[in-house]
């Protein structure tokens, strides 16, 4: 049995549903501090366990490399999404059948992590620094997790040359896909206020969906844009239709929508924004926009070559660079260095029986190991 799984089914083993805390954190730690990491653990957020404010457990771990050495971080994410139900096991009891390890988390992105820390064993210390960037509030709201971490690294000078991100990048087999950049994300709360009366005297009330439905025709008609060389085109899509009003004879008061605007870097969080809140504002209406994260792109070159290298060496096919799918923290750890996503396949992240091959964590943990002694080498 190779660490890496061994290191997964203990990860596995502690229930970390998001926001997590405390004991897969403790699990970690006991699988880094003998390779020589220096752990610094914190909680951030006050609020009620339920609420955005809910308190998110952090963890940055370094291992230091002579002085002057490259600085090489690995980032990701302790807390996994609820289970559900289903399962054709506990999901918090890990499990072989075949060649599959099931468990939640075992792909997104326990099983990752797991690979890190059986790659970073195969590291010389003497070879430079090495980083975990690990947050517990990833699959949640993001408020108080890699954000928190990146304050931290900037008030103690702990500044990575680059940064490798564990998501589940692959699709049909592991290495066939990299991820260099991210669209951004804004999600915004459309309202129209009206005064309610009956249908038979219109004129006695003021009905908002006319008004509802102007704006989202706008919004809905708009073209964004052709998409650039990296990124597909930005879609604005309409997520929620809300009208309170369980009588069939009563014009409501209030209509409320909500939209989702997933874009690239032709746009801003901000510019989009403003377009939208200019289209409700005249049509009668309001807009509260909140602005998940902004698109970045980790241009070709030195540092993706190094991981297309590694994943070639083990596996003997190239990944492609790609900046599909949703967001990860990668949007906010690209203010600190470049960041380039990649890991294991998929297709079963976020699903009942999430499962990973076992074969892939013995080929992931020697990808990373390759890509950390690359990348400190990197002139």
């Amino acid at each position: 049995m190779s660490d890496a799984r061994t290191f997964t089914e203990k990860l596995i083993e502690a229930p970390s549903v998001t926001p997590a805390t405390g004991l897969v954190f403790d699990v970690l730690e006991e699988m880094l501090a003998p390779l020589g990491f220096e752990i610094h653990r914190f909680t951030r957020g006050d609020g009620e366990a339920d609420s955005d404010e809910a308190p998110v457990e952090n963890m940055f771990a370094i291992r230091r490399g002579p002085d002057g050495s490259k600085h090489f971080a690995f980032a990701g994410h302790l807390d996994v999404v609820p289970p559900g139900e289903g399962w054709t096991t506990a999901p918090f009891a890990p499990e072989t059948r075949g060649e599959l390890l099931y468990g939640r988390g075992a792909v997104d992105m326990k099983g990752a992590i797991a690979c890190m820390v059986d790659a970073v064993a195969q590291v010389p210390q003497d070879a430079g620094t090495i980083s975990f960037i690990i947050t517990g509030d990833e699959e949640g709201p993001a408020l108080h997790g890699t954000r928190a971490l990146i304050d931290f690294m900037r008030e103690h000078g702990h500044q990575p040359d680059l940064c490798l991100v564990g998501e589940p990048t692959s699709v049909h087999r592991l290495g066939d896909m990299m991820k260099i950049g991210r669209r951004g994300s804004v999600n915004i709360w459309l309202e129209v206020d009206g005064t309610q009366g009956h249908v038979a005297y219109p004129h006695l009330a003021d009905n908002p969906l006319p008004r509802m439905v102007a704006i989202l025709s706008e919004l809905n008609g708009l073209h964004l844009d052709d998409g650039t060389e990296w990124f597909q085109p930005s879609n604005l899509e309409i997520t929620e239709i809300d009208v309170p009003n369980r009588a069939h004879n009563v014009i409501p008061a209030k209509a409320k929508a909500r939209i989702s605007i997933r874009f690239n870097d032709r746009h801003s969080g901000a510019s989009l924004s403003s377009q939208v809140v200019a289209i409700a504002e005249k049509h009668g209406g309001k807009a509260n926009p909140v602005i998940s994260g902004e698109p970045f792109l980790t241009p070709p070159g030195a540092f993706s070559q190094i991981i297309a290298d590694a994943v070639k060496a083990e596996t003997g096919i190239e990944p492609e660079p790609s900046t599909s799918g949703g967001t990860s923290d990668a949007r906010f750890l690209r203010a600190v260095c470049p960041v380039i996503e990649f890991g294991l396949c998929n297709a079963t992240m976020h699903k009942r029986d999430e499962a990973v091959a076992l074969d892939d964590l013995d080929t992931l943990s020697r990808i990373y190991a390759r890509i950390a002694k690359a990348a400190l080498k990197q002139d």
